[in-house]
């Protein structure tokens, strides 16, 4: 029988801005074995995306698999998203949600007297994770950038959206979003590599939160990027990238990948896998990577530091 997971939902303030976090746990989180924080995507909510709940299939829960393997686990709805505050007229760009994981950082050190976080980013949550990172040298123990994108260069995803974008500018703030638009991210780079039932429940919980997102993010991405220095993350950190994804182009990645600083680095590319890797067919592919990289020892051998 599985192990039961204890949710506990959390509220943080930045300024005039109310944070929602989630933390799910099994037993106490004083004794899990590390503390992973989870950010959320440009059109979704975190709950949807890391702690979805379909009957019968409890393994579409990141959340509560890392749980049950002993991690203390949360996520937080970025300014614009699920229950976070709404009420600001402004794009809730990528600079905005790596304040946000600041703010959630030190909630979760405050509550739990948790040190250097295991973090975990989608998407345009990637590159506000990355960002985080790089602003807060010593605030991420491993970081993980999963569908992320650099400069943009070879994206097709990009392009198409940069095409639209006008569009979406026009319409102020916020851009709407549908099932047709959820069904859509997983039709739009390979058809087939998630579960009908699966995109139909992801929906389901994306639109009981949101009928519209924040533009801040496509902002950023289609016209803004780079938005990160690789040599500014001293972490140890992996890159994910779907076999399918066409977010990043490979050279796009592999040109941030060599230069990380840290020798500490890992880049794995996801069989069967397009962008919303936690929803795909080949799920448990994308947590067994993860979780290996999460539980990774620290060298215990360093060598000599390098000359300049």
């Amino acid at each position: 029988m599985s192990a039961a997971v204890t949710g506990i939902e959390h509220w943080t303030q930045r300024g005039e801005v109310r944070l929602f976090l989630w933390e799910k746990f099994v037993a106490t989180p004083e004794a899990a074995r590390g503390t992973i924080l989870f950010v959320h995507g440009s059109s979704m909510a975190s709950q949807p995306t890391f702690d979805l709940q379909v009957p019968g299939r409890p393994e579409l829960s990141v959340m509560d698999e890392f749980a049950r393997e002993g991690y203390d686990c949360w996520c937080l709805d970025n300014e614009g998203y699920g229950r976070s505050s709404k009420h600001r007229d402004i794009p809730c760009d990528i600079s905005n949600g790596a304040d946000d994981i600041l703010a959630a950082a030190d909630h979760i050190a405050a509550a739990r007297g948790a040190g250097p976080l295991l973090v975990y980013g989608i998407s345009s949550g990637a590159l506000k994770a990355a960002l985080f990172a790089q602003r807060n040298p010593g605030r991420v123990k491993r970081l993980a950038l999963d569908a992320f994108v650099w400069t943009g260069a070879g994206s097709p995803t990009l392009e198409e959206r940069r095409r639209k974008l006008p569009a979406y500018m026009a319409a102020g703030n916020r851009r709407p979003i549908d099932r047709a638009f959820v069904h859509s991210i997983f039709t739009r780079d390979h058809p087939g590599t998630a579960e009908d039932a699966v995109v139909d429940a992801f929906a389901d919980a994306i639109l009981a939160l949101d009928d519209s997102v924040p533009i801040g993010t496509y902002i950023d991405m289609c016209l803004h990027l780079p938005l990160v220095d690789p040599a500014r993350i001293a972490c140890p950190t992996i890159v994910m990238r779907g076999e399918y994804d066409g977010i990043a182009g490979m050279d796009d990645l592999l040109d941030f990948f060599r230069r990380l600083p840290n020798p500490d680095k890992q880049f794995a590319v996801m069989p069967g896998i397009a962008h919303a890797s936690f929803q795909q067919k080949n799920h448990a592919l994308v947590r067994h990577i993860l979780a290996g990289f999460f539980a990774q020892p620290d060298p215990i051998y360093r060598g000599p530091p390098a000359s300049h």
